[in-house]
C-alpha cells in the first residue's frame, strides 16, 4: 500500500484531477457505471421542492443530474475551486434543461458556510473518506448533520473498511490478490458510524447497494481476463462487464461503497 498522503496531498490531487479532466466524469472517478448506480440510489430520496446540499459536488456532474431530474433547490460545494470553476462552466452549459435551480460554491465540509437546519437534505459522495483521520470524519459528518433541517437526512455514500475486507477474503479464496485504499483514501469503520451518538434523535441506517456490481467487476472480471482469447480487461471501467453489473439488482454484502441514512428526526 503506498504511503497515506496528507491533507495538502489529498488536495492537490483533486486539483490535479479537475485541471485534468475538465466537465468530464472522471474528474471525480474513472468508473462511469459506479457512479450511475450512486446516483440511482440516491435520486429517489429527493424531495421536489426540497433544499439540497451536495457536497463533493466535483464538476457537478451528479449535481446537475438531479436538478435535471427533479424540481429542487441544489447546492453544489467542493474544496477545490478548479472543480468549482468547470462545474459552473458545466452549469452554464446545461441550464436549459435543469428543473431545479442549481448552484455551486466553495467549502470545506468540516467547516460548512452554511447557516445550522438549512438543508432538507445533505448528500456526501466519496467526501468523508478523502479526510486523513477519524476525528476529521467525525467533524465533517457532525457538520452535514448541523445544517440539516429537523427531518432532513444526511445521505452519506462513502467506501467502507468492512466492504473492502469482505471483497478481499473472497478474492483470497480465488487466488486474487487484495485490493487496498487508495493513498488519498480512508475508508469509514461501518461499525463506529453506526454505533455513535450522532445527537437526539439521530438514527444511522447503512445501504447495500453495490455488491453485485463489485462482486462482477472486481472479483469477476479478473478470471475473465485470464480466459484464453479474452478481450476483457479488468482494470477497463468503461467494459461491458461493468456495463451489464450495473444494471443488475445488488446481491450480498461485498459492495464497498454504501448510502448510510442518517435520519435527523425530530
Amino acid at each position: 500500500m503506498k504511503a497515506k498522503l496528507e491533507d495538502s496531498g489529498i488536495k492537490e490531487h483533486w486539483t490535479s484531477q479537475a485541471k485534468r479532466h475538465g466537465a468530464s466524469h472522471c474528474a471525480s472517478w474513472s468508473d462511469a457505471n459506479a457512479i450511475e448506480i450512486e446516483k440511482r440510489v440516491i435520486a429517489p430520496r429527493l424531495r421536489t421542492g426540497s433544499r439540497v446540499l451536495d457536497i463533493g459536488c466535483s464538476n457537478g456532474h451528479a449535481t446537475l443530474s438531479y436538478a435535471q431530474a427533479i424540481d429542487i433547490d441544489i447546492t453544489g460545494m467542493d474544496y477545490v475551486p478548479e472543480m468549482i470553476e468547470a462545474a459552473r462552466e458545466h452549469l452554464r452549459e446545461a441550464a436549459s434543461g435543469l428543473r431545479g435551480r442549481v448552484s455551486f460554491e466553495t467549502g470545506d465540509i468540516r467547516a460548512l458556510p452554511f447557516e445550522s437546519d438549512s438543508f432538507d437534505t445533505v448528500i456526501t459522495t466519496r467526501v468523508v473518506i478523502n479526510l486523513q483521520n477519524p476525528e476529521a470524519q467525525e467533524q465533517g459528518i457532525r457538520e452535514c448533520l448541523r445544517v440539516a433541517r429537523p427531518g432532513g437526512e444526511v445521505l452519506l455514500s462513502e467506501a467502507t473498511l468492512q466492504g473492502l475486507e469482505a471483497l478481499n477474503r473472497l478474492r483470497a479464496e480465488l487466488g486474487q490478490k487484495p485490493l487496498s485504499m487508495p493513498a488519498f483514501n480512508l475508508y469509514l469503520d461501518a461499525e463506529t458510524l453506526a454505533a455513535k451518538d450522532w445527537g437526539p434523535g439521530v438514527t444511522v441506517e447503512a445501504l447495500e447497494f453495490s455488491s453485485t456490481y463489485y462482486l462482477f467487476t472486481r472479483v469477476l472480471k479478473p478470471l475473465l481476463e485470464h480466459l484464453p482469447g479474452s478481450l476483457v480487461k479488468a482494470a477497463d471501467p468503461l467494459s461491458e462487464v461493468n456495463r451489464l453489473a450495473g444494471m443488475l439488482p445488488s446481491w450480498g454484502d461485498y459492495g464497498v461503497q454504501k448510502l448510510f441514512i442518517l435520519r435527523k428526526n425530530g
